[in-house]
């Protein structure tokens, strides 16, 4: 156990039994089963947490209406499983079970007890990232003897970058590409140089978490435009770019964060005719844009629509390993050299080493990405599955590619449902966090990074979760601390 004596308040029977309700479901025969079920329930979504002083059996029982022989058989299942814990003269209490990890109860004795973390939608490295760093050692003895800066980016991937926006449809030259520390730097420097303080910055609802924050570590304000059940309401962003004025628009239009949606080529052409209208320059996400399981071909980037208004980023982070920390910005070659300008009082380069890991696998044969996209989109059919058996209300659009499963809940319960779920061992964002004002109670996303089994074990988990938040007035819990990715 965790706790050897209680370390919260007390519940007294009286209390308790009003907590437990309609505790007894299958008669008689199964008392104690049933009262150790009502309790294991309060515990597990939080209404006792661990270390709560559980009533004497003998005030327990008058409670409610039991042997007190009842109790304590309930209290040696409760034992069992790590929920309850006892020592003469002391009482009993709430524990967290064996094993358990961070703030998470796990629901069952038997599954694995770590934490699963389905609020970061990241992939575990690519097959072949040692192999790629062991073959740059020699390059890096070289780089070694000099100073190690490199403001816009090694010229090697530069080029190397540039070369897959030719094959996209987008003729680039390495001095239109800034490398960076992901994609999201590449964002920040583009809010710091375009962006003021009061300046609207249009974005779309639901949208990455991360971006509303930079945004408003910018001190400008997100003006969000609601996706729609088929896609980005382009009347609606039309309108915005009309009406608002923004300053700056930031877009995710391949494998769209959270949703899964991908804007075709009709639809890139009207978005950049309304860019170009408005003169609004956008950041487009183009993270996900490798992460594509239909092997059709891909529109266009939205730059070859609207020209020098875009500023795609780019990241290793989702299609290589978002341990590799290396991105980039594709721009105009002289708004690149205002972003590099802008950078300097932020950081002075990118790391040379991860830069020339990242380098050979873009100058590899395209197999390990092949292999991810194929791996991707197994666990993606995985979770599916698992969902729809294990939450058969939950309603969701089976992405072309990404990373992640936008589920409609029956119920605005997003934020009670993540909360609940960490104390059965699992992870999630709730819809609230992918809008700047919150709402959106009734999505949850769920990433298919993990492997199979383990999404099976989520879905199970997050089916316990919800019936506990159907099944009671589940607490609010504070999840703000949840790292999303």
């Amino acid at each position: 156990m965790s706790a050897v004596v209680p370390v919260g308040g007390r519940v007294n029977a009286r209390r308790l039994a009003q907590m437990l309700g309609t505790w007894r479901r299958h008669g008689s025969r199964h008392g104690a089963a049933d009262l150790a079920a009502g309790i294991r329930m309060l515990v597990l979504d939080g209404r006792l947490p661990a270390g709560t002083g559980l009533p004497p059996e003998r005030e327990l029982a008058t409670a409610l209406d039991v042997s007190r022989t009842m109790v304590a058989s309930a209290w040696e299942r409760l034992r069992a499983d790590g929920l309850v814990a006892s020592r003469r003269g002391a009482g009993s209490w709430t524990a967290m079970p064996r094993g358990a990890t961070g703030g998470g109860v796990i629901a069952d004795a038997d599954p694995p007890s770590a934490i699963i973390d389905l609020a970061r939608a990241v992939p575990a490295a690519i097959p072949g990232m040692a192999v790629a760093a062991e073959a740059v050692l020699p390059r890096l003895a070289g780089e070694l003897a000099g100073h190690g800066y490199y403001e816009h980016g090694m010229p090697e991937l530069r080029a190397r970058i540039a070369e897959r926006y030719t094959e996209r449809g987008l003729p680039t030259s390495p001095d239109e590409v800034l490398v960076t520390n992901g994609a999201h730097h590449g964002f920040a420097l583009a809010l710091r140089l375009l962006v003021g303080p009061g300046d609207r910055v249009l974005i779309e609802q639901p949208t990455y978490p991360n971006a509303i924050e930079a945004v408003r570590a910018a001190h400008a304000v997100p003006v969000p435009v609601a996706m729609t059940d088929g896609g980005w309401d382009l009347d609606g962003v039309e309108a915005t770019l009309r009406q608002a004025g923004p300053r700056l628009a930031y877009l995710v239009v391949d494998f769209q964060n959270p949703t899964g949606f991908r804007l075709d080529e009709a639809g890139r052409a009207r978005l950049g005719s309304a860019l170009r209208r408005a003169r609004t320059p956008v950041v487009v996400d183009e993270t996900q844009v490798e992460l594509d399981f239909t092997g059709a071909a891909a529109p266009p980037p939205l730059g070859a629509f609207a020209g020098d208004l875009v500023l795609a980023t780019g990241s290793a982070g989702k299609s290589h390993w978002g341990g590799l920390r290396i991105g980039w910005v594709r721009a105009a070659a002289e708004l690149v050299d205002r972003l590099v300008a802008a950078r300097r009082g932020l950081d002075l380069g990118s790391p040379v080493f991860e830069q020339l890991v990242f380098a050979e696998l873009l100058g590899a044969p395209p197999a390990h990405l092949a292999d991810r996209r194929a791996l991707l989109a197994a666990q993606r059919d995985a979770l599916v599955d698992a969902v729809r058996a294990e939450c058969p209300d939950w309603s969701f659009r089976v992405p072309d590619g990404g990373l992640s499963l936008w589920c409609r809940l029956p119920a605005p319960v997003s934020t009670r449902i993540a909360a609940v779920a960490q104390n059965f061992g699992v992870r999630v964002a709730p819809g609230s966090f992918f809008a700047p004002h919150g709402g959106l109670e009734r999505w949850l996303r769920l990433p298919y990074t993990q492997p199979a089994d383990v999404l099976r074990e989520a879905a199970r988990r997050l089916a316990l979760a919800a019936a506990s938040v159907a099944e009671s007035r589940a607490p609010m819990a504070d999840n703000g601390l949840i790292p999303v990715t």
